[in-house]
């Protein structure tokens, strides 16, 4: 599945594509605020393609022909929270030179579209952290509302809180 937008095209990662991630992806500013930990070699990022990035609805976001993030939709159980048999989770990220140009609303947008009109997702959640108000405001904009604070855990094992978010398919 291809999925195109105004200024980006979603697909599905591919191998050849682990360079970039890495390039992307090692940057301390990205994973730990997503709860990931930044990549340590190009062979770290393949592994993540050919694990993480390959589930299903899991797609890279490009922008002239470079994979600048991802947008994925989690289905239980590979979520982070159970969030209930109709309803998937959200998830992206942009890399940071991308910041700031709506690439993560866009991408996100173009994928809520789908699962509510093509795979009959009922609801969508997302979690973000507390601190990571960017975030905040990227789910504020596609019209998440609050559903509950989270307690959580990043891979160092160290606590957080998540402030987690709900859509209803109010469109389809």
């Amino acid at each position: 599945m291809i999925l195109k937008t105004e200024n980006l095209t979603l697909r599905p990662w591919d191998e050849a594509d682990a360079e970039c991630l890495y390039h992307f992806a090692k940057n301390p500013n990205i994973g730990p605020i997503a709860g990931w930990p930044p990549h340590e070699s190009v062979e770290d990022s393949l592994n993540i393609i050919k694990t993480v990035f390959s589930k299903k609805e899991t797609y890279a976001v490009v922008k002239d022909d470079i994979p600048i993030g991802c947008v994925g939709l989690l289905f239980h159980p590979d979520c982070n929270h159970y969030w209930g048999d109709d309803s998937a989770e959200l998830g992206y990220w942009i890399a940071e030179e991308y910041w700031g140009n709506g690439y993560a609303a866009e991408a996100s947008e173009a994928l809520i579209e789908r699962a509510f009109r093509d795979l009959k997702i009922n609801e969508i959640y997302a979690s973000y952290r507390y601190e990571n108000k960017q975030s905040g405001r990227v789910l504020e904009k596609l019209g998440f509302e609050y559903y509950t604070k989270l307690n959580n855990v990043n891979y160092k094992g160290e606590a957080f809180f998540e402030i987690a978010v709900k859509l209803k398919n109010n469109l389809y």
